[in-house]
């Protein structure tokens, strides 16, 4: 009898997703949870990331990635604020493990999709710079430029997170539009406008009053922190208007109510966005409301990426079918 030839331990050391695929083929359902744990897992570190701003816990562990010269975690000494700062370090752990499992489950999917698997792969880099950007954060003692520059990442994090999920749930034929060119275009403004909203965004924190920390912490100085808010308001009143004229648009040219749908999604975000944003405003800005407006910035940027992905559609996904051995261990 001729011998089989099977993956061993040392075939798994080398390359443990094929090993793991060769022997679990996860139902598309599962990929889809995926892919939507590790978007929802994002946003929490996002929010949870507001809340040591906002609580002043931004040097609750003042370096990096050590908590304290002396001590990987948060001690007895710090208090309540290194406390909060190193459970937000700790849920970077949990993130990883979100994107991992995105990954493996992406991986083992019949037929396996590579284009699926790299947007897990993109996430899990982005992940590990936004670490390494927030440690850097920190070891410049909270300078408002770099806690700019981290959301923005996040931000971005978030925007691959989301791509992923909607691709998880379909096939990968080529894109078939259902919408007019024109219509694209104004979709394609809608999400510019909605980056310049988030990046203004990102200024009117760096030089509003919440520095996180105690101790005094430089702000932005370029531009006074009341110009820039009227700025921000200004660019969510366009992308309102340009939602709001793009739902029109779509019922006069009779669009599919994927993209109706979507657009409706985006326009009560934005509404809900608005009114917390203009009563943080009025209130002196609250740090309960300053957490929800962060909140609502990730689902106002996911729902304008999902109509923008609401534009087009693909082919069903591919039907499961039964794990093949795979003796090679082909490469990831």
């Amino acid at each position: 009898m001729p011998n089989r030839t099977r993956p061993d331990s040392a075939g798994a050391a080398r390359n443990p997703l094929a090993y793991i695929a060769a022997r679990w083929s996860p139902a598309p359902h599962i990929v889809r949870r995926a892919a939507l744990a590790a978007l929802v897992m994002m946003v929490v570190i996002v929010v949870t990331g507001g809340a040591v701003r906002l609580t002043g816990s931004g040097l609750g562990c003042p370096t990096w990635p050590k908590c304290t010269d002396d001590s990987l975690t948060a001690t007895r000494e710090m208090g309540l604020h290194g406390v909060i700062e190193f459970g937000n370090r700790l849920l970077t752990y949990a993130l990883c493990a979100a994107v991992g499992w995105a990954i493996v489950a992406a991986r083992s999917q019949k037929p396996w999709r590579r284009s699926l698997t790299r947007l897990g792969w993109a996430q899990f880099w982005l992940v590990m710079g936004n670490a390494v950007l927030g440690g850097i954060v920190v070891l410049v003692g909270l300078n408002p430029y770099t806690v700019a520059a981290h959301f923005l990442l996040s931000t971005a994090l978030i925007g691959v997170a989301t791509v992923m999920w909607q691709r998880s749930r379909e096939g990968d034929a080529p894109p078939r539009p259902l919408v007019g060119k024109a219509v694209q275009q104004l979709v394609w403004v809608m999400v510019v406008v909605t980056v310049l909203l988030i990046a203004v965004g990102t200024v009117v924190t760096g030089a509003g009053p919440h520095a996180g920390d105690s101790s005094d912490v430089p702000r932005m100085t370029f531009v006074g922190w009341e110009t820039v808010s009227k700025v921000h308001a200004v660019l969510a009143w366009i992308v309102v208007s340009l939602t709001f004229a793009l739902w029109f648009v779509l019922k006069a040219v009779d669009a599919p109510r994927g993209p109706l749908d979507r657009t409706r999604d985006l326009f009560l975000v934005l509404l809900a966005q608005g009114v917390i944003g203009y009563v943080q405003y009025f209130t002196d800005l609250p740090e309960v409301l300053v957490g929800l407006h962060m909140f609502g910035s990730c689902l106002v940027w996911i729902a304008t990426l999902r109509v923008l992905l609401a534009l087009r559609e693909r082919a069903p996904e591919p039907s499961r079918v039964p794990a093949q051995a795979d003796p090679a261990l082909s490469s990831v």
